[in-house]
Order: C-alpha cells, then structure tokens, then sequence
C-alpha cells in the first residue's frame, strides 16, 4: 500500500492541480485563489480572490511564453494572467459550454482544450451531452467534437498525437487523434472503458497508464489503455471524495491527490475540509498537462 503524506489542508475544494517550475500550481474553487507549493508545503498566492472577484477558477495552463490561462467555470471564459498582473479574457467560451466550464489541456503550442459539464448539475438539471472547446493560441475558439458525457480530465501524449479525454458521466476515456498543424480531432475511440467509476482529473505516466481521481469514490485508480484499455494496475485508498491528481515532483513519481468532503458549493463552500496527499509512485510524469 502507497504511505500518503499530507501536503496542504485548509482548501475548499482543489482543481486542476499542474507541476509548473518546481511546484504543484491549483486553483481552489471556493476561495477564488490560484495558489503554488512546493515539496515542503511553502505555499504562495498566484493569482488572488482580489483578482478573481468571484470567479470559480478550474484547469490550468500555460502559453509557450509563460502566461497563465485560468478556467472560469460559471461565466465560461478562459482568463489569462498578462504580464502586468492583470487578468483579461483570452477566450469567450458561453456559445460552445452548455455548462460549467471545467478541466483543461493546453498543447506545447498553446492550443486549450476545454471542458464543461453540458448541463446544470447543481441545478439537479437533466445530463445532456457537451461540446469540447478547442482555443487557438490567439483565443479564437471553436467546437473539437459534441455529445462528450461531462468531458473533465484530459491529456495530450508525448508525441503530441492523441489526446485521451475522461467522460465522468460516461464512465469512460475517449482517445482522439490531432492534426498536428489545425488542432482538430478525428478517429474518435474509447480508449478505456470504466465501469461504476467518474473519472475525474488525470494525469498520464511514462508507462503509458492513467492514473484518475474517482470523483464517485475515494481513492486514485491507475489504469492500462488500448488494447487493454480500463484494465486496473494500482488503486489508492485516499479517504476522502477525490477530485483530481497529478503527477510531478523533482523526477516526476510525485503523485499529488486532491480531495474535499464533497463539490457542492452548499455544502463544500467555507469548510476548508480539502486536502493535497502526496504519493510516492514507480512511472513517472509524461505527456501533457
């Protein structure tokens, strides 16, 4: 069994946790914060609540020169941090999300690829499927393909040629490949089949496995894709609702969990019950985020 180390404590709820420069960057959904920590725990605000206003950040990412793109959930934009600490739209997202804007991947060309919910879940609305967004490097944006269930954690594989997307609701992983030169999607597949799991964030290993936080249960799961695809390799009990995870650390075997009592804001909201464990894993980090 993994040992799990405590990190951070206090958050409300923890979203799309990155290794960026030598820390784990994460926004925290009620706090309207983007915080950084190192190893040590030092945390550091990054992007602020006076900044945000009551913005819910969600997925992070960064342009090829270093500039933070920041999901915002419920007004289905895509922020951008500019170098006077200002934050702008970068990307209009509400003609695309029928939902809350959610997770997010950006390319090594600073293409995004967004999801959003499809519907109003805190509403109880009924589940209708959702449109990935795909935005340029310059902000334009357009639909990457429709009737995703609840598209959340993605990834981009090392060579830049398939990107591997979770559906929560659909309890799956749905592989996709790119056009190199437009970002466009095509040769839709299933790439791993989930049954009675929401795969939640994720975070792709030098093996080629998926490790994903099970947003119906309380534990990180490791699984196998292709030809063996939703195969279980490794799960970790963490003890709590877990959200999303992500590989990093010094050489990339950090694996950093983040979990909360519940996602609600009624009942999540000013807890402070979230949490960041570490653990220590054998495949390191690879591919995108």
């Amino acid at each position: 069994m993994r040992e799990l180390t405590e990190l951070v404590t206090g958050i409300d709820f923890g979203e799309g946790p990155r290794w960026h420069e030598g820390r784990l960057w994460y926004s925290d959904f009620y706090q309207h914060e983007v915080r950084a920590v190192d190893s040590a725990g030092n945390q550091e605000v990054m992007v602020g609540a006076d900044q945000l206003g009551d913005r819910r950040p969600s997925g992070l990412g960064w342009l090829p020169d270093g500039t933070l793109l920041i999901v915002s959930m419920v007004e289905r934009e895509l922020l951008r941090l500019d170098d006077n600490g200002e934050l702008s739209v970068h990307a209009d997202l509400s003609s695309i999300a029928t939902g809350h804007c959610n997770d997010m991947v950006v390319d090594d060309v600073g293409r995004a690829y967004v999801g959003n919910f499809g519907f109003d879940l805190e509403a109880g609305a009924d589940l209708v499927g959702a449109s990935l967004a795909m935005v340029q490097p310059d902000g334009t944006a357009s639909v990457a393909v429709e009737g995703l269930t609840f598209p959340n954690g993605a990834v981009i594989t090392p060579d830049g040629s398939t990107l591997i997307v979770g559906q929560t609701f659909g309890g799956d992983y749905q592989a996709f490949d790119i056009d190199t030169s437009s970002g466009s999607l095509s040769n839709q597949r299933q790439w791993a089949a989930l049954e009675g799991s929401a795969p939640d964030g994720c975070a792709l290993d030098a093996d080629g496995a998926i490790w994903f936080a099970d947003a119906m249960g309380k534990r990180c799961v490791r699984i196998a894709g292709g030809s063996d695809g939703g195969e279980v390799l490794e799960v970790i009990d963490v003890g709590q609702p877990t959200y999303a995870c992500m590989l990093g650390g010094d050489d990339g075997t950090s694996l950093f969990i983040l979990s909360a009592d519940h996602a609600a804001p009624d009942k999540c909201a000013g807890t402070g019950t979230g949490k960041i464990r570490v653990a220590s894993v054998d495949s390191p980090k690879a591919g995108r985020p």
